[in-house]
């Protein structure tokens, strides 16, 4: 008889070998962990980040790990929570297009952390986390969309479960203490949509890192939980969410990565804005647009933009970041939407707000989530219409390593020397031949 959810996953964990780690899987998680660094050293000075570590740093524990992009060392459950925090805040990590959770944040965080107080070689680091991201992702496929749509945040509910599988694998945990580990998870699993928009959003992978990491530390030494956490009658998938298929958790298991299904966003805001802001740009590129000559754009979208980034007058960054009018008015304006365009004096520009209000968006159920289609009007009375299929940074369109490294080089540049940053490329690419992963995270501290 097949194992149910919890235990198969946990015996999954167990049992996979880094040398079962293909090539392709591999060189994938080295594109999700440079992503993720880059976010991280990218968002570590931001507000965000500064109000939580002023409010949690006298409760820092031994000086264990690192908080990647800055100075502080507490110990390994605040820098989990932390680097959690820092690689969400500009909403410019990883997705999981089929779940929308955002994978690296919570698994990575928590991993980076373990590994500064746990030595690990790299290719271990890289195998726990391939292994971490399929299972919160695997639980994400069964539970979504009914769980995602009642309002939870997948990447914190599903994060804790990776976050979990990965730290249990490196402190090679039995099978009975992972299911314990998964259990313990996920009584923890937390994350509302309602905080879209505030610094509660980053708040959620960070406490997914850190909860995750509890709940393999906790296992290690015997501490119990149901052994059903996942598929129990009261357990994780039948409480938050209206639908699920377990199957989706354990067909294929160990055959398929959901790792390969991952992209990156080449914009720093909610993934389902991209298809406008792709395809804004490239009007804007191609007729040398003015915001001036603008009267109106209008956008037809797939429905799930309206419900996440449908805020009309967004009045702080990020809440911008969840504005597809806002987000519009910035890819004419800018022709870029990265993190600059983001912050709270562009959110109140009278000049953008100008052009915002010109945007109109209606909800189109026969496209894509991946997919748009802008109609601009031009003072001169000519309409422009573009398209987008596929946008830039999608499964069919997918950004390049060296795309990858130019937005890591971008996002480290005020924080970073170029000859680290330049070296820290090099250390990722490198990674499953560096014997201590966790001198990655040391690699990202600014010199004083």
């Amino acid at each position: 008889m097949s194992l149910q959810p919890t235990p198969a996953l946990a015996q999954f964990v167990l049992q996979s070998l880094p040398e079962q780690m293909s090539e392709k899987l591999a060189h994938e998680a080295k594109r999700a962990i440079l992503n993720w660094v880059g976010c991280a050293v990218g968002a570590s000075q931001h507000a965000t980040v500064q109000h939580a570590i002023t409010a949690l740093s006298p409760f820092f524990g031994q000086s264990q790990a690192s908080v990647l992009g800055r100075r502080e060392r507490p110990d390994i459950l605040h820098a989990a929570l932390l680097n959690g925090i820092t690689s969400h805040t500009f909403d410019f990590d990883d997705t999981h297009l089929k779940t929308v959770i955002h994978p690296a944040g919570p698994v990575a965080s928590a991993l980076i952390a373990l590994a500064e107080h746990h030595p690990i070689s790299g290719r271990e680091f890289l195998h726990a986390f391939a292994l971490g991201v399929e299972v919160e992702c695997r639980i994400g496929n069964a539970v979504y969309p009914s769980h995602y749509d009642v309002g939870w945040h997948i990447t914190g509910t599903a994060g804790v479960f990776g976050a979990a599988a990965a730290a249990g694998k490196v402190l090679k945990l039995s099978q009975q203490q992972l299911v314990w580990a998964l259990g313990i998870a996920a009584t923890q699993a937390c994350g509302l949509r309602e905080m879209f928009g505030s610094m509660c959003k980053p708040l959620h992978p960070g406490l997914a890192a850190k909860n995750g990491l509890y709940a393999a530390l906790l296992a290690q030494q015997d501490f119990t939980s149901s052994e059903q956490g996942i598929e129990g009658k009261r357990g994780f998938a039948n409480v938050l969410a209206s639908e699920r298929d377990f199957g989706r958790i354990t067909e294929g298991l160990g055959e398929t990565w959901e790792l390969l299904e991952n992209t990156y966003k080449p914009f720093a805001c909610g993934i389902v804005i991209h298809p406008v802001i792709d395809g804004c740009i490239q009007l804007r590129s191609e007729h040398a647009l003015q915001a001036a000559e603008i009267v109106a754009i209008h956008l037809r979208v797939h429905p799930l933009v309206l419900e996440l980034t449908g805020k009309t007058a967004p009045r702080v960054g990020l809440e911008g970041k969840f504005s597809v009018y806002h987000s519009a008015a910035a890819a004419i304006i800018d022709g870029a939407a990265g993190e600059a365009q983001y912050s709270d004096e562009k959110v109140m520009d009278p000049e953008w707000i100008a052009l915002r209000n010109k945007v109109q968006a209606v909800a189109d159920a026969t496209l894509k989530e991946d997919a748009a289609h802008i109609a601009i009007t031009c003072s001169d009375g000519k309409v422009l219409n573009k398209h987008i299929a596929h946008t830039i940074g999608s499964l069919a369109r997918p950004m390049s390593d060296r795309d990858l490294e130019e937005k890591f080089s971008r996002l480290c540049a005020p924080h970073l020397p170029k000859e680290r940053s330049d070296a820290l490329i090099s250390a990722i690419w490198a990674l499953d031949s560096r014997g201590d992963a966790g001198q990655l995270a040391q690699m990202t501290v600014p010199d004083a």
